[in-house]
C-alpha cells in the first residue's frame, strides 16, 4: 500500500449456528439434502404459518457475547428487511435492525507477533435465504434453479468497526473469529459448507483524510480470497481516484480466477430496506439468570488459556497463541506436555515436525496417527538424552506408520544416543589422530574446522554420538 493512500476495513461475517432446526422453524439443517427438501411453510411464508424463535440459536448468540465481553441486550427486535431475491421465498428476510442481540464487544487476536483488538459494533440473529443454483440442465437447456433448503437457517451476523488498515490484518481476524466461534461450539466453522462466510467492506483514502467512499464484496468464504479480494478492490479503487473517476458505492463479487472485483448491483442504505418490527414476533427477552446459566457453561476461552500458557507452562506468546487455535490444539499440548513434563519442548514439537507433518499428510490434529502422549514419551527421549534430534525424526516416523512403543522402536532400530564418554573419548581420539589439518586450523582460530571434526566423529559414531558432548570432548582434546 502506498504511504499516500490508507485502506480502511470492516467485516460483516455470517456465522452459521449449530442448532438441529432453522431460526423460526422446526425444519432440519443438515447440509446436502436433496434440494427443496427441508423448506417448511414457516420458511416459505405461506398463510397461516407463524414463526418462533429458536431458544438455541439465541444461546449461541449469548455464548459469543460473553465470549467478547459484549452486552447483551435485555430486550431485543427482530425485524423485517424487506427487498426482492430469487431464491427469498417471503419477499422479506426476518434480522435485527435497531436493537440487536449483541451490542459492542471486541476479538482479540496476535497479528505480526504483537495482540491485535478489533471492536464490534453488533452481532445480530437472522435468517438464512435460499440458493440460486446456476447452469441447471432443464429439458435439455441450461436454466436457474431455487433451492429453498438454506432458507431460515440460523445466521449470526458479526460485524466489525471499519478499525482495520490492511487485507493481511483482515484476514488474521476473520481466522481468529473463526477459531472463537469453532472454540465455543456455536458453529462447525466449515467454509466450503459456506457455514462461515465474509462480506468486506473497503475504501480507501488519502493519509489523514476523511473515509473514502465503501465497495461491500460479497461472500468470501476462503481466508486466502478474503486477503485477495480488498487487496484487489484496494488497488481498484486508488488506480479510480488517481484517473480522476469517483467510487460508486455497490456491491461486488471476488472473481479469484480473473483476480478482480465485479460490480453486482448499487449498494442499498438501511432507509432502502423499509425495516420494521416483525408483527409475528414478539421482542426478544433475555432474562440475567439466563444470561449466568449460559456463562457458567462456557468453556476456558482462548485468550484465557493463551494467557495460562504463559504463565504455568513459561511459553512465549507466540506460541501460547498457537496452541490454542483450537480445542484440539490445547488438549493435544497439556497431554504431550504432562507426559514429558517439557512444556517448551513440547511445543516445539507440536509447532515443527508435527505439523509440517500434519500438513504434509493433508489432516487434522484429531486424525493425528501419534497421539500426544505418544509425542510426550519421545520428547521425553530427546529431554534425558537417549535420543539426538536427528534419531528422535527418525522414531516419529516410525510412531506415524503405526509402530507404537517409543523405547521399542529406539531399541530395535539401535537409536539409542552414545552418552557414554569413554566411547566418545575413543571416536574423538581417532579422529584427530586422522584429521591433523583440522585440528592446526582449529588451533589457528578457524572455528569452522571444528564442525567438521564434529561432524566425522557423528559419522563414526552411525549419527548416534551426542553431539554436544561431541564437541565438548573435541575442545578438551584439541586443548590438553
Amino acid at each position: 500500500m502506498s504511504k499516500t493512500w490508507e485502506i480502511v476495513i470492516g467485516l460483516e461475517t455470517h456465522v452459521q449456528l449449530s442448532t438441529a432446526s432453522k431460526m423460526f422453524s422446526n425444519a432440519p439443517t443438515a447440509f446436502g439434502a436433496a434440494s427443496n427438501t427441508q423448506a417448511s411453510v414457516v420458511d416459505l411464508a405461506l398463510p397461516g404459518a407463524l414463526p418462533v424463535a429458536n431458544r438455541a440459536a439465541v444461546e449461541r448468540a449469548i455464548r459469543l457475547g460473553l465470549a467478547v465481553d459484549a452486552s447483551i441486550a435485555p430486550v431485543s427486535i427482530f425485524a423485517r428487511k424487506n427487498y426482492f431475491y430469487p431464491d427469498l421465498p417471503k419477499g422479506y428476510q426476518i434480522s435485527q435492525f435497531e436493537i440487536p442481540v449483541v451490542q459492542g464487544g471486541m476479538v482479540p487476536f496476535l497479528f505480526d507477533g504483537e495482540l491485535r483488538r478489533v471492536q464490534l459494533t453488533r452481532a445480530h440473529l437472522e435468517e438464512d435465504a435460499g440458493k440460486s443454483m446456476h447452469g441447471i440442465n432443464y429439458e435439455g437447456q441450461d436454466a436457474t434453479g431455487i433451492d429453498l433448503n438454506r432458507a431460515g437457517t440460523p445466521l449470526l451476523e458479526v460485524v466489525t468497526e471499519p478499525v482495520m488498515r490492511s487485507a493481511a490484518e483482515a484476514a488474521a481476524y476473520a481466522r481468529a473469529l473463526h477459531a472463537l466461534v469453532v472454540w465455543l461450539d456455536i458453529c462447525d466453522g466449515n467454509l466450503q459448507e459456506g457455514s462461515f462466510r465474509c462480506d468486506a467492506n473497503v475504501s480507501v483514502r488519502r493519509t489523514g483524510k476523511p473515509l473514502g467512499t465503501r465497495c461491500e464484496i460479497k461472500n468470501l468464504n476462503s481466508f486466502r480470497f478474503l486477503e485477495r479480494a480488498i487487496t484487489v478492490e484496494a488497488q481498484r479503487q486508488m488506480e479510480l481516484i488517481e484517473d480522476g473517476g469517483t467510487v460508486v458505492q455497490e456491491t461486488r463479487l471476488f472473481d479469484p480466477d480473473r483476480d478482480e472485483t465485479r460490480a453486482m448491483r448499487t449498494k442499498e442504505d438501511s432507509h432502502d430496506y423499509r425495516y420494521f418490527p416483525d408483527p409475528d414476533l414478539p421482542p426478544l427477552v433475555i432474562a440475567p439468570h439466563w444470561i449466568e446459566d449460559v456463562r457458567r457453561a462456557l468453556p476456558e476461552l482462548p485468550r484465557q488459556m493463551a494467557e495460562r500458557f504463559m504463565r504455568d507452562y513459561a511459553l512465549p506468546a507466540v506460541d501460547a497463541a498457537y496452541l490454542t487455535q483450537t480445542r484440539t490444539h490445547a488438549a493435544y499440548f497439556e497431554a504431550c506436555a504432562g507426559t514429558c513434563g517439557q512444556p517448551k519442548l513440547a511445543a516445539n514439537w507440536i509447532m515443527g515436525e508435527l505439523a509440517a507433518q500434519l500438513n504434509r499428510a493433508e489432516v487434522e490434529l484429531d486424525a493425528s496417527p501419534v497421539s500426544a502422549q505418544q509425542l510426550g514419551r519421545l520428547v521425553a527421549r530427546v529431554h534425558d538424552g537417549t535420543l539426538s534430534s536427528k534419531t528422535a525424526r527418525e522414531v516419529f516416523a516410525a510412531l506415524w506408520s503405526g509402530e507404537h512403543d517409543v523405547d521399542r522402536v529406539i531399541e530395535s532400530r539401535g537409536l539409542r544416543q552414545i552418552s557414554d564418554a569413554s566411547a566418545i573419548a575413543e571416536a574423538v581420539a581417532a579422529v584427530l589422530a586422522a584429521n591433523p589439518k583440522n585440528v592446526e586450523e582449529y588451533k589457528n582460530g578457524k572455528a569452522k574446522a571444528l564442525n567438521a571434526l564434529v561432524g566425522q566423529v557423528m559419522k563414526a559414531t552411525g549419527g548416534l554420538a551426542n553431539p554436544q558432548q561431541v564437541g565438548e570432548a573435541l575442545r578438551a582434546a584439541i586443548e590438553a
